[in-house]
């Protein structure tokens, strides 16, 4: 063999040594990025009400529960307007990867969808549903200034004076909104509807006085109640809530089939990866089992919904189908 071939072979080694090695380091790489567990940047969690009302604490608490157990960053964003449509919507069209989550709630999931022409995103279709983060009753409230203290007294005054008091909500089509309108059908009262941008701006004009009542969370009344700044008539739950045992329910205050409550669910875009869902899925029922977690509902009245995201689905299917009554019963349905 000649050194001419023997340059040859050996360069042909050589160049087939690093293109293994390049190959396989290639291979190496592709596996470990594939291998990488979701997620592997921060999250956005979206709520869509105004910042500092009920639906940002919970936001906010459960971003930290998330952020533990997933080992990564989970920023909320608030994005409020349209009775929760623009941070609905804002979701609904995100990329489905996991990284733009809602805490979504019945007025921008199922009402306001019902209540307008030209949402633009399907409620229920356009979403991805990982489960239900809380049901919250609502409390009816009253600015003291007003001199009623029972709900009867409150009827009274307002039959007396049809259109002239007002109430306050978190927004069109919401559980403040339609858990009003439910106590003054079944009351036969006439009360002038106020809707804000969420349940913070709404609490600071009815602690002011610019409104007179508001049926409203229990997370953001009660240090009020407690305080004597703001009185509360009655609970919108089958039975007392212990954080407020003085409180009678509707049914006991004479009103019956107004039980309104607020209920939020997380959920991601339509198409989000199956696997993506069940882990967040997977760490929302190690959130639930978590006796910290539990004690931190119980503090603002609210109640846990262990649903799976078949579940969630349905849950919210249904809630749609009675809302669809209620609205029409109230002819507040879209033409």
């Amino acid at each position: 063999m000649n050194l001419f071939t023997q340059n040859a072979m050996r360069r042909a080694a050589l160049r087939g040594a690093f293109l293994a090695a390049v190959a396989c380091a290639l291979a190496t790489s592709l596996h470990a990025h594939a291998a990488d567990p979701y997620p592997d940047r921060p999250i956005t969690l979206i709520n869509p009400y105004a910042a500092g009302g009920p639906a940002d604490t919970l936001a906010r608490a459960l971003a930290v529960e998330l952020q533990g157990r997933l080992k990564q960053t989970v920023l909320v964003d608030s994005k409020a307007g349209g009775a929760a449509t623009i941070g609905t919507g804002f979701v609904a069209r995100a990329k489905p990867d996991g990284y733009t989550l809602l805490v979504g709630t019945s007025a921008g999931h199922v009402v306001t969808p019902l209540m307008q022409r030209g949402v633009p995103y399907d409620g229920i279709s356009d979403f991805a549903f990982v489960g239900v983060v809380s049901n919250q009753p609502n409390v009816l409230v009253v600015h003291p200034d007003l001199g009623v203290d029972k709900l009867q007294d409150l009827i009274t005054l307002a039959k007396k004076q049809p259109g002239k008091l007002n109430y306050a909500s978190a927004g069109l089509g919401g559980a403040t909104h339609l858990g009003a309108e439910a106590f003054l059908q079944r009351a036969q009262i006439q009360v002038t509807h106020v809707p804000y941008s969420g349940a913070a701006p709404a609490l600071k004009d009815l602690l002011g006085g610019q409104v007179q009542m508001g049926m409203l969370n229990l997370a953001a009344t009660r240090a009020f109640i407690e305080q004597g700044k703001l009185k509360a008539l009655a609970y919108g739950n089958a039975k007392r809530s212990p954080l407020l045992p003085q409180v009678p329910t509707f049914a006991e205050a004479g009103v019956l089939g107004a039980a309104p409550t607020t209920w939020y669910t997380l959920a991601a875009p339509k198409g989000t990866p199956p696997d993506v869902v069940e882990k967040l899925a997977a760490t929302m029922a190690q959130i639930d089992a978590d006796p910290t977690w539990q004690r931190f509902l119980a503090g603002i009245g609210a109640e846990r919904m262990s649903l799976t995201p078949r579940e969630t689905t349905a849950f919210v299917e249904a809630d749609k189908v009675a809302m669809a009554h209620l609205l029409g019963s109230l002819n507040l349905l879209a033409k």
